[in-house]
């Protein structure tokens, strides 16, 4: 019983198609499912006259045949080892990678593996699938999407203007004495947010260095808005700090034993603007006597318009000075190689936070629902406007003092040429109305990132509630950038443009408020007509070295051309 059933045959079964069968008559395929019983000589010489025999014999020739041209066999291996199993489905492989690889390696070139992974292509045209039929007319199209991308990611000219902060001999004279003076302490309170207390740190050296007096570290006021408690060695390098400045002003991390009985000459109102003569006026002869000044509320309390040493004194340290502490450098600058991973990248300063809607005495344009909200919010605090009370809203925009919407920001980038698949980094607080305020930005440009999107799990935990120090990794990616824009104006935009400018004017786009708007609320206007005017309006407001000196009240820090920048082509040309 045992040798039977290892004799058992295993039964499979060969499709055949129904229009052969339908070929056969019933005869026929009787024979071909019924065997002979008989084994005799005899018999196999009657199969061989048999004219059914070689019927079937013809029969199974022609069918393999169709067979082989059908399928295209491998004439090396005529049947399949194991012709009862059925194949599983295979995807097409061209130089070693399947069609999936294929696809994630063309959304890694295109995404930077942010969207979703395409579904797998099957069909097969000219020999190519359809995975490598794309990544061909990529290529082929790759030279048009060059040339128009390297039109807007074009630098301005820099005009050979190159950062020099060369002081003069008095200057350097008068350092020794005062580097070395152990009477006088100056203190200052800073308030805002990281880039108003950058300013106004920026003032506190420059005070110090009229009055011949040491800085005491400057105090970090908790911001009222963020409740943020961050002080100066938390936001910047302190031992930086210290060493870049140490030939021009001496800085304390605190006050001696011997003034820590003094009482401070404390002074909260100094006015705008003063000058350096004002202050030592002022302060010095208290300062001598008491050892000690306290000054509060420096926004914009010194004058822009300095001795051309303060000027230098003032860019080295905004630029050289004020760098930021090193655990916020460094994932700034992860976060910077992550977006230039896949080539340059713009970065956006979007000023559409509710308080701003407020303050500006603009409305975001969502909705009538929206725009009602901020009209209460501003009737029940009317002390937070800034602007102009006696404007209206269309007024305001019109008079460019608004910030642009998402929809302005599309429509201004479009017209100047910013290819659809740019990287855009975003840089500002939540915009009110969350997502829906920004639909049409990622409509038209949907690699969109802030630093929420770019950052790994883990990444942003020990900066989170600390505003200061979330605005410090924004300056960092967005200083970065190889074009940045400001959707309005304010300490930041004005920060970023001279820091771009003082490392070799990098493309910095300001949007031409005043003139650009009323094309943009014209809408009768051909779309080439509307991006050719735009283009023109903005021809000279992309990041060309600008003059502090031909307006006066410009802060050096925005404009350092000419006290901090020299044109070394031009002396050259002049030898």
């Amino acid at each position: 019983m045992a040798k039977s059933k290892n004799n058992i045959k295993k039964q499979c079964y060969i499709s055949v198609p129904s229009q052969i069968i339908n070929t056969l008559s019933s005869s026929s395929l009787q024979s071909l499912l019924l065997s002979p019983k008989k084994s005799s000589k005899s018999s196999k010489a009657k199969l061989l006259k048999n004219p059914r025999f070689w019927f079937f014999f013809l029969f199974l020739f022609g069918f393999l045949g169709m067979l082989k041209m059908g399928f295209n066999l491998d004439p090396l291996v005529p049947f399949s080892p194991n012709p009862c199993l059925i194949p599983q489905k295979e995807s097409s492989i061209s130089n070693g990678y399947s069609n999936s690889q294929l696809n994630i390696a063309q959304k890694s070139e295109n995404n930077g593996g942010r969207d979703e992974i395409p579904q797998k292509e099957s069909s097969i045209s000219n020999g190519y699938s359809n995975s490598q039929f794309k990544i061909a007319q990529k290529s082929e199209n790759d030279g048009d999407r060059d040339e128009e991308q390297s039109e807007f990611w074009k630098q301005p000219d820099g005009l050979g203007y190159r950062p020099c902060l060369d002081f003069s001999n008095e200057y350097r004279k008068s350092s020794v004495e005062i580097v070395k003076d152990r009477r006088k302490y100056l203190m200052v309170v800073v308030s805002g947010g990281m880039n108003q207390q950058r300013n106004q740190i920026v003032d506190a050296v420059v005070i110090a260095r009229i009055l011949g007096a040491a800085l005491v570290v400057p105090i970090l006021q908790v911001n009222v808005i963020w409740g943020d408690e961050s002080e100066f060695s938390d936001i910047f390098d302190l031992d930086h700090f210290k060493s870049v400045l140490a030939n021009d002003v001496r800085v304390v991390s605190s006050l001696p034993s011997t003034h820590l009985m003094s009482r401070p000459v404390e002074e909260k109102r100094t006015p705008l603007h003063v000058s350096p003569q004002w202050i030592r006026a002022r302060y010095l002869r208290r300062l001598r006597k008491e050892g000690v000044l306290l000054l509060r509320g420096l926004d914009s309390r010194l004058s822009k318009d300095l001795p051309s040493d303060l000027q230098k004194l003032r860019c080295k340290v905004a630029f050289h000075a004020l760098r930021f502490a090193p655990q916020i450098l460094e994932l700034g600058n992860k976060l910077t190689e992550r977006m230039r991973s896949k080539g340059p990248y713009l970065a956006l300063h979007l000023r559409m936070e509710k308080d701003v809607w407020v303050r500006t005495g603009c409305l975001p344009g969502l909705s009538h629902e929206y725009d009602e909200i901020i009209n209460n919010e501003r009737k029940l605090r009317p002390e937070l406007l800034t602007s102009r009370s006696n404007m209206s809203y269309h007024d305001r925009k019109l008079a460019g003092l608004c910030p642009l919407n998402a929809l302005d920001v599309t429509r201004l980038l479009k017209a100047l040429g910013a290819p659809k698949g740019a990287r855009i980094y975003w840089a500002g607080g939540n915009p009110f109305g969350g997502k829906e305020a920004l639909l049409p930005l990622t409509r038209e440009y949907p690699h969109l990132y802030n630093k929420e999107d770019l950052a790994l799990a883990g990444e942003l935990e020990p900066f989170a509630n600390k505003a200061s120090l979330m605005a410090a990794i924004d300056y960092i990616v967005t200083e970065n950038s190889d074009v940045f824009m400001p959707s309005h104006g304010g300490n930041m935009g004005h920060a970023i443009q001279g820091h771009r400018a003082y490392a070799g004017h990098k493309k910095y786009i300001t949007p031409n408020k005043r003139q650009m708007l009323p094309y943009f609320l014209n809408s009768s206007i051909p779309e080439a007509e509307f991006n050719r005017i735009i283009m023109d309006l903005h021809r000279d407001s992309l990041g060309q070295p600008e003059l502090r000196s031909s307006k006066s009240g410009r802060d050096v820090t925005k404009y350092p051309v000419p006290e901090c920048m020299c044109n070394y082509s031009r002396a050259h040309s002049l030898l």
